[in-house]
């Protein structure tokens, strides 16, 4: 199985700190984010993983990871040439890449103490399907996609933004697919903000029956507003001082 991180997108939410670097670049308490994924995924056993970013910082990446020796992976580089494709378009540049294997992915503002290791080496073993991963945020799931989800983890629906959620359970950014998924990303339309939606995609393997949520214990969305980023910075330091993290 392979890893995909996608560190795309404009950052406009976080400027002037993203006018001249990465959103994925900036610290988080002692690392750049970009290092909470990628120490995921090597945490999980994934030896070699695709990062994808703009053509404007895919050169500020190599020289700060290289080829990723230092984390114990083998860090292989793509160019997201529209910024505004959206998650599915960014997780297409991957084909190649994949080489008919399944895929986690996990966008890059994302960070998490959740070892995924045994869900990856129980999705690799299935015939088909994908896995969305969830958390509760009984105050605040509203702001994201929301989960609904039988007591097997099956994903019943899933709705952006809903005014009136049908769970507590938000949407986060990592998700596993099988070796389809660029076969359904091809069918897919823009949406009204001309995005390729990864809602879309996942609604696809909603309608089959073989979409499965999993739940995290503790996430932050590092990057969605200066107000999160400071948040992640003070829960990251608090965690990794008692050694939670």
């Amino acid at each position: 199985m392979k890893g995909v991180i996608l560190a795309g997108g404009l950052a406009t939410r976080l400027r002037p700190l993203t006018q001249v670097t990465n959103k994925h670049l900036l610290p988080v308490y002692n690392k750049p984010m970009i290092f909470y994924p990628l120490e995921a995924m090597q945490k999980a056993g994934i030896k070699e993983v695709l990062l994808t970013s703009s053509p404007d910082h895919s050169g500020d990446f190599a020289n700060l990871l290289k080829s990723g020796e230092d984390l114990g992976l083998k860090i292989y580089y793509g160019v997201q040439q529209n910024a505004k494709g959206g998650i599915a378009d960014g997780i297409s540049y991957a084909k190649e890449f994949a080489k008919n294997e399944k895929i986690v992915v996990i966008l890059g503002d994302n960070i998490f103490r959740t070892d995924l290791k045994s869900s990856i080496q129980k999705f690799e073993q299935k015939d088909k399907g994908a896995i969305v991963y969830g958390v509760r945020m009984p105050t605040h799931s509203r702001q994201y996609g929301v989960i609904e989800m039988d007591s097997k983890g099956m994903v019943l629906s899933i709705e952006e933004k809903p005014e009136n959620p049908k769970s507590d359970i938000a949407q986060t950014g990592i998700y596993m697919y099988d070796e389809r998924v660029f076969d359904f990303i091809s069918t897919l339309k823009p949406s009204a903000r001309g995005e390729l939606e990864v809602t879309d995609l996942n609604n696809i393997y909603l309608k089959e029956g073989s979409l499965q949520c999993e739940r995290l214990d503790w996430w932050i969305d590092a990057g969605t507003s200066y107000d999160e980023l400071l948040r992640a910075n003070n829960l990251v330091a608090e965690k990794v001082k008692t050694g939670e993290l």
